[in-house]
């Protein structure tokens, strides 16, 4: 695989290359692209947002004496929900005889030209895809941090934090374990070599991913190592506190249908057109399995939703949109009402949401920051719903 530069992109550091060009690293963005994208969305201008939440006193037989005079007065009470805008900020810098020295080649067929012909223009694409993925990720897995100043960094609530109406946890993750180099300690560890475990917190480390699926080698009585592939090379952990679950109980009809029907009881997934299953590509397989399995012979048909092509499957509760999110884990599926959700942006003046600006010179090189602020307004946490701990 290609490496990844950092710092400042000289001649040495990004050799040049012939023939055709293929991105290893994919760039999806399925929830935030259905909800508008960079294009589409609000805007605020506050760092945090707000909206507004009411009920309807439930339903009855409420009738009334004819001729009788007018009952007491009542009111319907709002509530208040809010989140905060994160800022998303990089920086590309290409040096001059990087910008210059297209025809400088590394690889075996030199008699063909460079197909990136503007380094700096291809190195800004490529960083906005990767903040892309980033917004992606944080509107799905995203912790709410509203600081008190500016000490720490605001960080948006995404939909797994938001929901907890209508969260059912099939399995408690094993919590506080440490880890050291590549070695996790768990006492009386009950994992064995080849099992697929699945991360919920990784504290310190950025070595291991939360929700990806990792295999355990190297099990001993008290510890355990991970690798990325089954059998495969322990990964380096490093010094961390970690948990982690390992589930085991398979995606059936009766989480979808209870997911379902706890979300549209509560408001949500009213416009069936609009109401999508998040979910890993495991249970996306273990998804369609189950229909298939349920009703005999299941056809599969499609989409399109905010310009993304989304499978359907047909439920008690409609034909629903089914799309596999990356950054979903893989051991959950979440019913989105795409309706009650959008992006927030906090737009800067004169420059717009999402920008790229030259910096002032301080060298030889052509130095770019990228930046903008956005946020999740999720609507009513309770026309969502969520399952995890299923079987990956």
């Amino acid at each position: 695989m290609a490496g990844v530069i950092s710092g400042l992109g000289t001649t040495y550091g990004l050799p040049n290359y012939t023939g055709l060009l293929y991105q290893l690293t994919p760039s999806d963005s399925p929830f935030f692209s259905a909800i508008g994208g960079l294009g589409g969305g609000g805007q605020t201008d506050s760092t945090e947002f707000e909206w507004s939440t009411f009920d309807l006193r439930e339903a009855g037989q409420n009738v009334a004496l004819e001729g009788a005079t007018a009952p007491t007065a009542q009111e319907r009470v709002r509530g208040n929900v809010t989140n905060v805008c994160q800022v998303h900020q990089e920086k590309v810098s290409v040096s001059y005889s990087k910008l210059a020295a297209i025809g400088l080649k590394a690889g075996s067929n030199n008699a063909q030209p460079n197909n990136v012909g503007n380094e700096l223009d291809w190195q800004v694409t490529q960083m906005l895809k990767q903040m892309v993925r980033d917004i992606e990720w944080s509107f799905i897995n995203g912790a709410y941090q509203k600081p008190a100043n500016n000490s720490t960094a605001r960080k948006t609530r995404g939909l797994r934090a938001a929901i907890t109406s209508n969260k059912s946890t099939l399995l408690a993750a094993t919590t506080g374990l440490s880890a050291a180099t590549d070695t996790i300690t768990e006492s009386a560890t009950p994992v064995a070599d080849g099992d697929k475990i699945v991360f919920t917190d990784v504290g310190a480390s950025t070595a291991i991913v939360p929700g990806r699926v990792y295999y355990v080698v190297s099990k001993s009585t008290n510890a355990f190592k991970v690798a990325a592939t089954k059998g495969g090379s322990a990964i380096t952990i490093g010094t961390a506190t970690v948990a982690y679950r390992k589930p085991t109980t398979a995606l059936a009809l009766d989480h979808i249908n209870g997911m379902l029907q706890s979300a549209f009881d509560n408001g949500g997934i009213s416009d069936s057109t609009q109401a999508v299953l998040l979910c890993s590509s495991a249970q996306k397989i273990a998804l369609s399995a189950a229909y298939a399995s349920a009703y005999g012979k299941y056809v599969e048909s499609n989409r399109t939703v905010g310009g993304v092509n989304m499978s359907t499957i047909t439920t008690d509760f409609g034909t629903l949109n089914a799309v596999i999110d990356r950054y979903v884990p893989a051991d959950t599926v979440i019913a989105v009402s795409l309706d009650q959700c959008r992006a927030v942006f906090l737009e800067t003046p004169g420059k717009g949401h999402f920008f790229a600006e030259p910096l002032a010179k301080t060298g030889a090189s052509e130095d770019v920051q990228l930046y903008g602020e956005v946020g999740l307004a999720y609507g009513n946490e309770a026309s969502h719903a969520m399952v995890e701990g299923l079987k990956v």
